[in-house]
């Protein structure tokens, strides 16, 4: 796809040039482990056989999960390439890298692996690219960084970006950098858009209309864990018949609301338990001294302690298993809505057979709501009054609790096809399989 304007590139460019010390006090912040932050400026390996990988670029650990299906099929479909994951931040590469390690028990298949993106620096992404030499580079949602973008058209890589979902607040946040984003644009040869709402404005930021397909949203297509259940039925077990529910992907300023609702709850039910689940690990410890100055009896998930009958918080302080922890529970408020965060993915608890709960703050999640609240598998609150008062409500209301399971898992089963239209697309930028 040709056109764009260069020059904002180069405007951009040199903005993240006096930047740089800022972000890489971040990427300092976000090292992993035994990981080399020189990732962070493209030094990954030197490809040094002819299986040049197929690239997935997936922001956060909320992506990754999200993109599981797409990584598995990847995977599976093109044994030829090597699968490269890249992420953002820590969590992300923590949830790619546990993905990677479960896929290459397999055996059978080719090779993945996790990088850490590099900085949206000209030379960082340019050095990138030149030493993956992807045969595909595929964007997840909205990732669309200028210079990693135009460096793959330098190179001549194809670009897709997958799930492309771009909420009405963010196009027009986006529109301010239009000529910016029209050059992003010009370098993507193939966009498979979450909705018809979602190409539209991809399109009114210059997105060419006959590059541009609707493939639905694959979070419908989630693959199922067989270990979830397996770790959801244990804990239930454990836990008894005592009401449970679940707040997941809370944030500053959430928690506090939620653990309101949950003490408003035990005056009616004062056997019931709050699994609480942090969006990011290094709230941790922030959170559970929340817990204790609430004056509630609190355990933790990561010092294997098992909630006794007078625990009344039993906090999620692990990674991966919000799934699961979703699962164990009779009710699901799912996080990120009752702040300006714009919401997390609805759909996690639903396919576990959970009734899922939600606040008003939904702009980057605003289609699957939609189609929840349509199917009447959603209930909203908002604030910790409200919820308070659906959670007394629907824990007094077995039937209701069963028909919102069972709607809310109709609707993810409905409209699963995400996949295959994404699978599709690929195969027109990368036929063999």
């Amino acid at each position: 796809m040709a056109g764009g304007h260069p020059w904002a590139r180069r405007v951009y460019s040199a903005v993240l040039l006096l930047l740089a010390p800022l972000l890489w006090w971040r990427v300092w912040r976000e090292h992993l482990p035994g990981r080399s932050r020189m990732e962070r400026l493209g030094r990954v390996p030197v490809a040094r056989d002819r299986r040049r990988p197929i690239w997935l670029h997936c922001a956060s650990v909320g992506e990754v999960q999200a993109a599981r299906s797409l990584i598995e099929s990847l995977y599976r479909c093109y044994p030829r390439h090597r699968l490269v994951i890249t992420t953002m931040t820590a969590t992300g590469a923590e949830r790619a890298m546990a993905l990677a390690e479960s896929l290459q028990r397999e055996g059978g298949y080719g090779e993945v692996s996790h990088y850490f993106v590099p900085l949206d620096l000209p030379g960082a992404a340019r050095r990138f690219v030149t030493r993956l030499q992807p045969a595909l580079a595929i964007f997840f949602e909205t990732e669309l960084w200028p210079n990693l973008l135009a460096s793959c058209e330098r190179h001549e890589v194809p670009v897709a970006v997958v799930n492309g979902r771009l909420s009405a607040r963010s196009l027009t946040s986006y529109r301010r950098l239009s000529r910016l984003m029209a050059e992003a644009l010009s370098h993507v040869d193939w966009l498979g858009a979450k909705s018809s709402e979602d190409a539209r404005r991809f399109q009114a930021l210059g997105m060419a209309a006959h590059e541009t397909s609707i493939t639905g949203s694959l979070k419908y297509d989630m693959a199922t864990d067989d270990r979830a259940f397996e770790v959801s039925e244990r804990l239930r077990t454990s836990l008894g018949s005592r009401p449970v529910w679940v707040a997941g992907s809370t944030h500053p300023g959430e928690d506090e609301v939620v653990l309101a609702a949950h003490a408003r709850l035990r005056q009616a039910l004062p056997d019931s338990l709050l699994i609480l689940v942090p969006r990011h690990p290094r709230r941790f410890e922030a959170v559970a001294e929340l817990c204790a100055s609430s004056g509630m009896a609190c355990v933790r998930r990561s010092a294997g302690d098992i909630p006794a009958a007078t625990t009344a918080v039993y906090l999620g302080d692990t990674m991966g298993e919000l799934g699961a922890l979703y699962g164990a529970a009779d009710l699901a408020f799912v996080g990120g809505s009752l702040v300006p965060v714009g919401g997390h993915n609805l759909l996690e608890p639903a396919a576990m057979g959970i009734p899922v709960l939600t606040g008003p703050e939904l702009a980057n999640f605003e289609d699957l709501a939609a189609t929840l609240r349509e199917s009447s598998a959603l209930v909203e609150v908002q604030d910790s009054a409200t919820l308070a008062e659906a959670l007394l409500r629907l824990f007094g209301d077995a039937p209701e609790r069963a028909r919102l399971a069972e709607a809310g898992r109709a609707v993810v089963e409905a409209n699963r096809g995400a996949l295959h239209a994404t699978l599709e697309g690929l195969a027109r930028l990368l036929p063999e399989k």
